[in-house]
C-alpha cells in the first residue's frame, strides 16, 4: 500500500524543510546522544548540516544563467537589490540597537540581528516561482534565476558587516561563495549539468533540514511563539513593502514583489553556518535558527494569499483603464 508522504509534506508550507528539521530536533530533544549512539553514516545524518548544505549550493548555483536576458536582468536584479538594501538598513539599526548577542529577557527574549537579517535576506524561490506561474509572466517566473545569488549565508555576512558589528576574515567569505560560484561555472559551461546538478537541489532540502534540525533544544521553541510569528509578519510587510515598489519601478504591477516577500526555507540553516564562521554569534544561533524557521512558515501563509488578492487588484484596475481607453 503506497502512503503520500512527498505530497503530504508539500502540502505544509516549507514541509520539506520544517518536518525533517522538526523530526532531528524531538530526536536532539528526546535521545540527544542518538547520532553518537550510531555512529558512522547514522551519525553523519545527525552532524553533517554544513557538508550537505555545501553540496546543496553547487547544486543551486547551477541553475544560475549569466546569459539572462535584459527584462530578466532587470527585474530579478531590482528584486535582488531591493530586499538586500531592506534587509542592510535593518541589519545596521538593530546591530547598534543589539549587537551580536540576542536579547535575553523580556518578551523579545530571543530575538537578534542574525535572526532577523537570516530571515530578511533569502526569497522562497518555489513559493515565487509557483505564485508567478499563476499570476504573473513567464519572464517574472525567470527572473528568479537573479535572485538566487541570496541563498546561503554570504549576504548575511556582508550584512552583518556592514551593520558595524563583528566582521568575518576574506577568506570566510569567499568561502561562503565559493561553492555557489563552482556551481554557476559548471552550469554556465554545460546544459547538461546545469539539468543534472539542478535536479538534486529539491532533494538535499529535508536532509541538511534534518541534520540542523539535530542541534536543536526544543525546550526553548516555546519561547519563539509569538515572537516568530512577529519575526514572520515583520518580514513579509517590510521586504514587501519594499519589492512592491522596486517591482513597478521596473514596470511591474507589484504582484512580483508581494510574491518575493517571503522566508526561504534554506534560510534555517543560515545562523548555524554564520556562528560556525565567528563564534561572536554563537549564543544568537540556536534561537535564531528558530525563529527564522517561524518566518518560513508564517511568511509562506502570508504571500500566496497577499499576491492573489494584488493580482486580482492590479487586473481589474488594468480592466477600468483599459475600458477607460476606449473611443
Amino acid at each position: 500500500m503506497a502512503v503520500p508522504i512527498k505530497r503530504r509534506l508539500e502540502a505544509i508550507p516549507g514541509g520539506m524543510m520544517i518536518v525533517p528539521l522538526l523530526v532531528g530536533a524531538v530526536l536532539y530533544t528526546l535521545a540527544p546522544g542518538t547520532g553518537k549512539f550510531f555512529g558512522s553514516f547514522t551519525g553523519a545524518l545527525f552532524s553533517g548540516s554544513l557538508t550537505i548544505l555545501a553540496v546543496f549550493y553547487v547544486c543551486m548555483g547551477a541553475g544560475i544563467e549569466v546569459r539572462s536576458t535584459p527584462y530578466i536582468l532587470k527585474k530579478g536584479g531590482a528584486l535582488f537589490a531591493a530586499k538586500v538594501l531592506a534587509s542592510v538598513i535593518v541589519g545596521i539599526i538593530l546591530g547598534r540597537l543589539l549587537g551580536e548577542l540576542p536579547i535575553s529577557s523580556g518578551a523579545f527574549a530571543g530575538l537578534s540581528t542574525l535572526a532577523v537579517v537570516a530571515a530578511m535576506n533569502d526569497t522562497n524561490g518555489g513559493l515565487y516561482m509557483a505564485l508567478m506561474g499563476q499570476f504573473g509572466k513567464g519572464k517574472d517566473v525567470a527572473a528568479y534565476s537573479i535572485m538566487t545569488i541570496e541563498s546561503g549565508p554570504f549576504l548575511t555576512m556582508l550584512t552583518l558587516g556592514a551593520a558595524g558589528l563583528s566582521a568575518f576574515p576574506w577568506q570566510t567569505l569567499v568561502g561562503a561563495i565559493l561553492p555557489l560560484l563552482v556551481g554557476m561555472l559548471l552550469g554556465n559551461l554545460d546544459p547538461e549539468m546545469r539539468q543534472w546538478l539542478g535536479r538534486a537541489v529539491p532533494v538535499l532540502i529535508p536532509f541538511f533540514a534534518f541534520a540542523l534540525g539535530s542541534s536543536i533544544d526544543l525546550k526553548s521553541v516555546w519561547r519563539a511563539g509569538l515572537l516568530g510569528i512577529g519575526l514572520g509578519v515583520f518580514v513579509f510587510l517590510v521586504t514587501g513593502a519594499v519589492l512592491l515598489l522596486a517591482d513597478k519601478f521596473t514596470g511591474g504591477n507589484g504582484v512580483a514583489g508581494i510574491a518575493a516577500a517571503s522566508t526561504a526555507g534554506n534560510a534555517a540553516a543560515v545562523p548555524a553556518i554564520v556562528a560556525s564562521a565567528n563564534p561572536a554569534y554563537h549564543a544568537a544561533a540556536a534561537q535564531a535558527t528558530i525563529l527564522v524557521a517561524a518566518s518560513v512558515v508564517v511568511t509562506s501563509l502570508l504571500v500566496p494569499f497577499a499576491t492573489a488578492w494584488f493580482a486580482a487588484r492590479a487586473r481589474a484596475k488594468e480592466e477600468r483603464v483599459a475600458e477607460e481607453a476606449k473611443p
